[in-house]
């Protein structure tokens, strides 16, 4: 055992003393989503307002805490009153004085409150809302409950405790074993053994070695890392230096893009309120452990998620990929070991090393341990930041969780893990979501990304979409992505476009496979995951974009036919003085006709008819 110069516990308490002077607290969310609809006015409009305190009998003060993001991303701005058990949904600027007024008089502003679409009933708790009441919270835990800008906050919540017992007991190798048989994997997409990686790394302690943290979260759609670095970034700090401790490095670097300002603001306060307490930088606690932690912004390329086109990236050189072997662990940052995870990842160590390795895996399945954060988004009712246990199933997060399918549509499809991921049909809303179920499934977690698509979502778009960012943020420095995700997209445009033949779509099938064989890194090799997904569960609508020139969701241009319905055209003209190509002709106060061949299908008239006479069939 090792004595330290910090007794966490008496921290811990002044800590809670300190909050506890703050009196009534109000937690207003201020994690991106939320800045966006104006949160930062309605703190400003809570504090100006709070500085009369007498406003709130039953308290001496009012304390208006900003926080990360809650999660609930459709119902933002949320504000939450922990003392009443209270949460405001879709708070905009000019319900701040009602809302004080309310709370002047002992009283609820009804219409604030969260209302369950099933049932109707309002609702005052958050834990009670069901887009809360299924999730299990580990890595999100904090976020929403605490100011992500004040360390005291973070000590309160126990945070640098597991740090502190770490270097108490002074074993590297019994960290490592801990995380081990917590059956922690890698929750950046891969879902490699995080215990084995450490022991890995580890192999070479002695010499100069590096945490690097991935905080470069490029999927479309995903949001969860910028949320834990939004809302709890100690907890993140923590996790790094558990780390480094456990492979002997005393350098670490946090790479984060540069879209992520919020979250790259909170890092580098916690980083010095870190360095001024003593939980970072030169004989850490007192203890013979140093760690000093860089701030990398990256440049949004996002082939710089892959490991050693990050790494290049931190070097100053061009992020692109570097065959492997030699692999991070033993050659990974300026030539030194280095080990890299991802920031849910890493937010996951404190908790398991407080708790205990059997605690974590009580959750998850046989094989995927614990909770993953997912970012529910698409057309659901209840879109934001989930966290949940491995094994959820895909029906419970759509339909309980999610609320269901916005405006009473059917079910579709589910992309899943962004560009690198695949798509989930129906078929699947019951198979357990863990890493080896997806992949048998022809998908990935991922990083978490969920889009859910309804019954008018065309499937060969979102493939196209897919593809096209896909290929503008191939690196090019392997033939089979750079040229191969070109010829895709070419493809799918055709297809998209009704100029297709069914050679193109073997082609399309060929292309994908090479591509996936021949990649030099993850990146590639995945990328043609959503279109070999959809083509395996929705080749029929491929089929009818080919041979039928139809899209059966009524969603590509191109299949679009501008028809006048003659039994309602009343002959106004307006239309034909509207179409920008003279597509449309007639006679007044007789139906008109459009020349198929001249239109763009731009609906000009369709948009300007006052008899509701033209429609897209």
């Amino acid at each position: 055992m090792v004595e330290l110069n910090i007794d966490i516990k008496n921290e811990q308490q002044k800590a809670r003393d300190e909050i506890k002077k703050q009196g009534f607290r109000v937690l207003v969310c201020a994690g991106t989503g939320c800045v966006a609809n104006g949160s930062l006015q309605i703190i400003d409009k809570f504090r100006e307002l709070g500085a009369d305190v007498s406003v709130m009998t039953d308290y001496d003060k009012i304390t208006i805490v900003p926080t990360g993001c809650h999660g609930f991303c459709e119902q933002g701005v949320l504000v939450n009153f922990p003392d009443l058990d209270l949460t405001y949904v879709k708070v905009r600027l000019k319900d701040v004085e009602e809302i004080y007024d309310a709370l002047k008089n002992h009283k609820i502003v009804e219409r604030l409150l969260y209302t369950d679409p099933h049932t109707g009933e309002k609702i005052h708790k958050s834990e009670d809302i069901n887009f809360y009441a299924k999730q299990t919270r580990t890595a999100l835990a904090n976020c929403g409950e605490m100011n992500a800008e004040c360390i005291d906050e973070a000590i309160a919540k126990r945070g640098y405790e597991a740090l502190s017992n770490v270097l108490k007991q002074n074993d590297p190798n019994a960290v490592i074993e801990e995380i081990t048989k917590s059956g922690l994997r890698g929750r950046g997409g891969g879902g490699f053994p995080t215990g084995l990686k450490w022991k890995f790394t580890a192999a070479n302690r002695g010499g100069k070695s590096y945490v690097v943290c991935n905080g470069d979260e490029g999927d479309p759609g995903a949001f969860m890392d910028r949320s834990v670095m939004e809302g709890d970034p100690h907890k993140l700090l923590e996790g790094i230096a558990i780390a480094a401790f456990a492979i002997g490095a005393d350098e670490a670097y946090i790479y984060v893009r540069a879209e992520y300002p919020l979250a790259i603001k909170r890092l580098k306060i916690a980083i010095n309120q870190a360095e001024e307490r003593g939980f970072l930088g030169d004989h850490i606690m007192g203890s013979d452990f140093n760690l000093k932690i860089h701030i990398k912004e990256g440049a949004g390329a996002f082939v710089c998620g892959e490991e050693t086109a990050l790494m290049a990236s931190i070097e100053g050189e061009r992020g692109m990929p570097r065959p492997k072997p030699p692999y991070p662990a033993n050659k990974g940052l300026f030539g030194r070991p280095t080990l890299i995870n991802n920031v849910e990842t890493l937010a996951n160590v404190p908790v398991i090393m407080l708790k205990g390795a059997d605690w974590f895996s009580s959750m998850g399945t046989e094989k995927s341990k614990g909770t993953k954060t997912f970012a529910l988004t698409g057309e659901v009712n209840n879109t934001g930041l989930i966290e949940i246990p491995m094994g959820t199933t895909l029906r419970e997060i759509v339909f309980d969780i999610g609320g269901g399918i916005r405006n009473g549509k059917k079910f579709k499809a589910v992309q899943i893990g962004g560009p690198s991921g695949g798509c989930l049909t129906e078929e699947h809303l019951d198979i357990p979501m863990d890493y080896d179920n997806l992949i048998q499934a022809g998908a990935m977690i991922g990083s978490g990304g969920l889009v859910v698509m309804a019954e008018d979502t065309c499937i060969v778009e979102v493939a196209r979409f897919f593809m096209n960012f896909t290929q503008n943020e191939s690196c090019g420095k392997c033939v089979p992505c750079r040229e191969g995700t070109k010829n895709m997209l070419k493809i799918l445009k055709k297809i998209v476009g009704g100029k297709a033949t069914m050679k193109d779509l073997d082609l399309l099938e060929e292309i994908a496979h090479t591509i996936k064989d021949g990649s030099l890194c993850g990146l590639g090799k995945t990328a043609p995951n959503p279109v070999l997904s959809t083509l395996k569960y929705f080749r029929d609508e491929y089929i009818a974009h080919i041979k039928e020139h139809k899209c059966p969701a009524g969603v590509c241009a191109a299949m679009k036919k501008v028809v006048i319905v003659e039994e309602l055209c009343k002959g106004c003209t307006k239309c034909a003085r509207n179409c920008p190509v003279d597509a449309i002709s007639g006679e007044l106060k007789k139906p008109h006709h459009i020349d198929q061949s001249k239109c763009i299908k731009c609906e000009a008239c369709l948009k300007g008819c006052p008899f509701k006479a033209i429609v897209l069939e």
